[in-house]
């Protein structure tokens, strides 16, 4: 196999590079002029050892002044930080799920949403207890969401959810006090934890951390997911195209961007009309190309096959090609530098969503009553702005890669049914998977997720440490913006099986599969929490013994911390390469690393190595084999 066929990180910093020069002639400023002008970064800040909840400081610890006004100490201040990171991060997860509840509320027969997977909201209905049988599918719809909306606001209870988990988990959680209760609940909880007077003890901000991650990775997320699936369908196997080269120089360039695909499904569909092609077509377009960055690009490509521009810290380049039209934001992760950056080109920059109001943009909120209109509205107008191109800002990017996406649960269960032997065993199972496991042929799996963080050389943690441990045998699943890094590079392609050690490599051919397996958004991380408890069961092992461990090489927001927690919860080890803001505080760096190991059966491995982080996850899973007897 010829190795050319994969880009190198090197050559996508190539194609930043010359795009870096197209912002410079434009008059425009990136990430990376920022990122100079805020460095050195605030130690106090980096250790979360800074204090500003209330008004009587702020308050910093030094070996001078350890302790602040009120008299809380570095332990106290870190916890306080950590958790609040958690609860913003938990919030912006759950109230995307929400959002999509609602969406499902609205739902109706020739509606602007409608019931895809009608096979997946008859189960929920059944997990549930919502009586189904001989109803209208809107009916059972709007009980299902009416259900789901209840989760955040109910009195009393855990979340319905939890009771997927394996039942060793489901005890370990209601013994520990972890199981999150109401998801508004959680969240309000930790807050007010967190104000000024209330809990100024380390071990007690890390639990109820663990219980408001809880509340997001087997709540809101899980929420999202589900009802998602259910409005715009399961994602089942896809090929398509990642990096800026999907953009076409002859065609009106649409970007979505964001994480909720509410919005950029009518986009979507509305640049498939006939007479919206025909409309590109006589301002001299061959026609429209919707493409996708962030986590929305993540959601339409495992259902139509569009196709992804690129990931969190590649936003800004997707301007500066001088080929968008217009893009279409809903919420989360969005630059608002894109509002300045559009100025110096041509290009439309529309916000969508209340929850994301940014200056220098065009509003055009999104209802389910009019949803498809607006969508069709927004297309028209990137249509009208194809004729204002300067054609001396046009960089066209080369770098794209072939990639095969929408591997969720179920796809990957059907996949595995293409190899059981039914003549002895049941179909619908993991156990294929498992009995490769057991034989060594694969050694175990990776869960990589998260960000793009400017510390770091962009993608180059992520790309590397796929490579690694495919060589090594070792499945990968990856979500959000690790997904797209993997895009990029080539690795979700089928030919990314000659990178493989010789039992991957023979399991990829055999099952026909990538040996990376795009799983989604970030909220989709929920499934990876369902993938690995179904293992468990498949197996008939709890969480922490199987060979299975989850990674965040390049984590940067809030919501990764809220899943990491959650991860870490369901007893999965979690790889970090990036330090979390605690490192002032040595009972605070111990309780994240070693105490929820006591508790959870599972903690943080921190390394900002690439190579030595996948060879402490190779590690982590040879001793869980060992353990196993494998």
């Amino acid at each position: 196999m010829d190795l050319k066929n994969f880009t190198t990180v090197e050559q996508m910093e190539e194609q930043s590079a010359r795009l870096k020069e197209c912002a410079v002639c434009a008059g425009a400023e990136t990430w990376e002029d920022r990122k100079k002008s805020q460095t050195p970064s605030c130690k106090f800040g980096e250790d979360g050892i800074c204090c500003r909840i209330c008004s009587m400081g702020p308050c910093r610890i030094t070996p001078k002044a350890p302790r602040g006004i009120c008299g809380a100490d570095a332990h106290a201040i870190a916890g306080r930080n950590y958790l609040r990171m958690i609860a913003g991060g938990a919030a912006a997860h759950s109230d995307h799920g929400r959002e999509i509840c609602h969406t499902l509320y609205s739902a109706k027969h020739n509606g602007h949403y409608q019931v895809k997977d009608v096979a997946k909201l008859l189960n929920l209905a059944k997990e549930w207890d919502i009586p189904y049988e001989g109803r209208d599918i809107y009916e059972v719809a709007h009980e299902v969401a009416l259900a789901g909306l209840m989760e955040y606001g109910k009195p009393f209870g855990t979340q319905r959810f939890l009771k997927r988990a394996t039942e060793e988990r489901q005890k370990l959680w209601e013994e520990t006090g972890i199981a999150p209760r109401a998801i508004d609940r959680e969240i309000t909880t930790a807050m007010h934890m967190t104000h000024m007077g209330n809990t100024a003890d380390a071990e007690a901000l890390v639990m109820q951390g663990l219980r408001t991650g809880m509340a997001d990775g087997w709540g809101g997320s899980m929420m999202g997911t589900e009802m998602t699936d259910i409005l715009f369908g399961t994602p089942m196997p896809k090929d398509t195209e990642g990096d800026l080269g999907v953009l076409e120089k002859d065609m009106v360039n649409i970007i979505v961007h964001g994480h909720d695909p509410a919005c950029s499904e009518m986009i979507v569909l509305a640049a498939e009309d006939k007479d919206m092609i025909e409309l590109a077509r006589s301002v001299g377009a061959k026609g429209i190309n919707v493409a996708g960055l962030c986590c929305t690009a993540n959601e339409v490509t495992m259902r139509h096959g569009v196709r992804m521009a690129g990931n969190f810290l590649q936003q800004e380049n997707a301007l500066l090609t001088g080929m968008v039209e217009m893009i279409a934001v809903d919420v989360q992760c969005i630059f608002p530098a894109i509002g300045p950056l559009s100025k110096c080109f041509h290009t439309k920059f529309i916000t969508t969503s209340p929850i994301a109001r940014i200056p220098d943009s065009e509003y055009v909120e999104f209802h389910p009553e009019t949803a498809r209109e607006k969508g069709r509205e927004l297309v028209k107008m990137a249509i009208e702005g194809f004729t204002k191109r300067d054609p001396s800002k046009i960089c066209v990017p080369a770098n794209k890669q072939a990639a095969r996406v929408g591997y969720s649960c179920e796809a990957i269960i059907k996949e595995l049914n293409g190899v059981t032997n039914s003549h002895v065993d049941i179909r619908d199972t993991y156990k294929p998977l498992i009995d490769c496991i057991k034989a060594g042929v694969i050694r175990g799996a990776v869960a990589i997720v998260g960000c793009n963080n400017p510390k770091v050389r962009p993608d180059f943690s992520h790309i590397e440490i796929m490579k690694k441990l495919i060589a090594n045998d070792v499945i990968v699943v990856t979500t959000g913006c690790s997904a797209q890094a993997a895009a990029k590079a080539g690795l979700l392609s089928m030919e990314a099986k000659h990178l493989c050690g010789a039992g991957l490599k023979r399991v990829c051919d055999l099952v026909g599969i990538p040996p990376i397996l795009h799983m989604g958004s970030c909220v989709d991380i929920s499934r990876m929490m369902l993938l690995a408890t179904g293992i468990a069961k498949d197996w008939g092992i709890d969480v922490p013994q199987v060979p299975v461990v989850g990674c965040a090489p390049e984590w940067m927001s809030e919501k990764a911390v809220a899943i990491a927690n959650y991860v870490v919860s369901t007893g999965i080890d979690t790889y970090l390469g990036i330090e979390p803001q605690v490192k002032g505080s040595s009972k605070m760096m111990e309780l994240i690393t070693e105490g929820t190991r006591k508790i959870t059966g599972a903690g943080f491995i921190i390394n900002t190595d690439p190579g030595v982080l996948a060879q402490a996850m190779i590690d982590g899973i040879e001793a869980k084999r060992a353990a196993l007897g494998i």
